[in-house]
């Protein structure tokens, strides 16, 4: 496996210094592999997400577009976002 060596603040060396005597981990690269599988994970699932607002900003614009909308005053929006809350 190829070496990449890595710059840590004295924080982040004291937390994997902390994590490996612990026990929880067997050395410092299993704690900064695990470290990376999270941040890998965090960022597929943060594209998941961008993907699906981008899905729902493309329905609301067809919806607009098509005339499927409810035009709400601002007077009115209590109102309206309480009947929201409160549909089945």
């Amino acid at each position: 496996m190829p070496t990449l060596s890595v710059s840590l603040t004295p924080e982040q060396e004291a937390f994997v210094t902390q994590m490996v005597a612990s026990g929880r981990y067997q050395n410092a690269s299993d704690a900064v592999h695990d470290a990376l599988r999270g941040l890998l994970q965090r960022i597929q699932e943060d594209d998941l997400r961008i993907e699906h607002l981008r899905n729902q900003i493309r329905a609301g614009a067809d919806a607009i577009a098509r005339g499927d909308f409810t035009e709400v005053a601002d007077a009115d929006l209590e109102t309206f976002f309480a009947g929201i809350a409160e549909a089945p």
